[in-house]
């Protein structure tokens, strides 16, 4: 493929449109992952405090996943977006202000990250299914491999400036250039032509639109396999991740600028990852997936032995590459393998699965680490990555999963969408 082909997706101005939106979102996101932590550190947080408000944003978004995924399906997406996109900027602000003024109490600052946590569960399902909406179906797998290498870009940018600003100014600043994000966000949102239809639902009640999307989750094997096997991750390597590795920081390797450029080495290994795929379209993507997805550990294996700071970023760098390559090619075959108008509720399973846990991996792993110590807990996660892994290469759904041509992407969405109609009674027509 020629590289003018690989960025030809841009020619579609609803696509391009969202895309701003979705850069300069993403970069408010990225730099406010490290202002709220060390918001809460600097406010003599403990580990524990920061598992706490971790928590209280995962909590609701998975509480609520299943309704967002739902109303993705039946609503205009463009319009569950807009508010999931109005609640973020207002929470996002409301403490940015809050901590401009004073000392906030942790009881304000765990509301208002449930808060955000409410707008996830809102946007991702609509978002999941609104990218079909804004690329042509041969062009999906760069659709989506731009989409995460904006999200990679701005995660090259976003921890480091706000490693450096939140020394030289401090959390609130940062956070109030979140909410700002969100807000040009929803100005792209109110551009865009695509998405502003209301599927017909038939009259169907939502609890008969969850039963179906669940039918058409767990009807494809490999998929509520992979999604398992995330839900353990998420409890196991990532959530002690996110809440050790910045004490790990501000113990052994000097503080905010030290994670913020760590996380944004990540991102640069996302973004690398992300322009190593584009173009590319291996025959069997979950392979491909499943192993590259082992380097997701390699920055815990770091930070479990205290390895010096450049051998955690070059960890970072290879798990960026890994997670670029993993979000793109699922993303990309779930699009190609489930029908269209069920795409939402399919995708608040997924999302719904792999998070489902996180909150009491966020909430324990900062206990845990102070009754045993942040090299236990890190290195427990490695040991499961390889373990689960492995497993996983070695069902044959996996192994044998291959990706449609490009010319047979739209008969083969045309065909999965009327075996699953045939196959159920009740499914809604949207």
């Amino acid at each position: 493929m020629g590289s003018r082909e690989r960025f030809a997706v841009f020619r579609d101005r609803d696509f391009s449109v969202f895309f701003v939106g979705y850069v300069t979102s993403n970069l408010g996101t990225s730099m406010a992952s490290v202002a709220l932590a060390f918001a809460v550190l600097h406010n003599d947080g403990s580990p524990t405090d920061l598992s706490l408000v971790l928590a209280a944003r995962i909590v609701p978004m998975v509480l609520l996943l299943l309704g967002g995924g739902v109303l993705g399906d039946r609503l205009p997406r463009r319009l569950v977006m807009l508010v999931a996109d109005s609640v973020r900027a207002l929470s996002q602000g409301a403490l940015a202000v809050l901590l401009l003024i004073g000392p906030v109490p942790l009881w304000v600052v765990l509301t208002l990250a449930a808060c955000g946590g409410v707008g996830e569960a809102l946007f991702r399902p609509s978002f999941d299914g609104m990218v079909p909406q804004l690329a042509p179906k041969d062009r999906l797998p760069e659709a989506n491999s731009l989409l995460g290498m904006a999200q990679s870009a701005a995660s090259v940018g976003g921890p480091a400036l706000a490693g450096v600003l939140v020394a030289v100014t401090s959390a609130a600043t940062v956070l109030l250039v979140d909410a700002l994000s969100y807000v040009v966000s929803v100005g792209a949102l109110l551009m865009l032509r695509a998405g502003n239809q209301a599927p017909d639902s038939g009259g169907s009640s939502m609890v008969a639109e969850l039963r179906a999307g669940w039918r058409a989750f767990s009807a494809h094997t490999w998929l509520w396999t992979v999604t398992l096997q995330f839900t353990l991750f998420n409890l196991l390597v990532w959530a002690p991740y996110l809440v050790l590795g910045p004490v790990s920081a501000g113990r052994s390797y000097g503080g905010s600028e030290a994670w913020g450029l760590i996380v944004g080495t990540f991102g640069g290994g996302s973004l690398l990852g992300g322009l190593l795929l584009l173009g590319r379209r291996p025959s069997r993507p979950l392979v491909v997936t499943t192993l590259i997805t082992f380097l997701w550990a390699a920055p815990s294996a770091a930070l479990a032995v205290r390895a010096p700071l450049w051998t955690v970023c070059a960890a970072a760098l290879a798990a960026g590459v890994s997670s670029a390559v993993f979000n793109s090619l699922w993303m990309t075959t779930i699009q190609q393998h489930v029908p269209a108008d069920s795409l939402s509720r399919v995708m608040s399973y997924v999302t719904f699965g792999a998070y489902s846990v996180g909150p009491v991996g966020l909430a324990l792993a900062g206990p845990l680490a102070e009754q045993t110590s942040i090299g236990l807990i890190l290195a427990i996660g490695v040991g499961w990555q390889v373990l689960a892994n492995s497993v996983v290469l070695m069902l044959p759904a996996v192994r044998n999963l291959h990706a449609p041509n490009a010319d047979q992407n739209e008969s083969a969405a045309e065909n999965s969408a009327e075996s699953a109609e045939s196959s159920t009674s009740d499914v809604p027509a949207t």
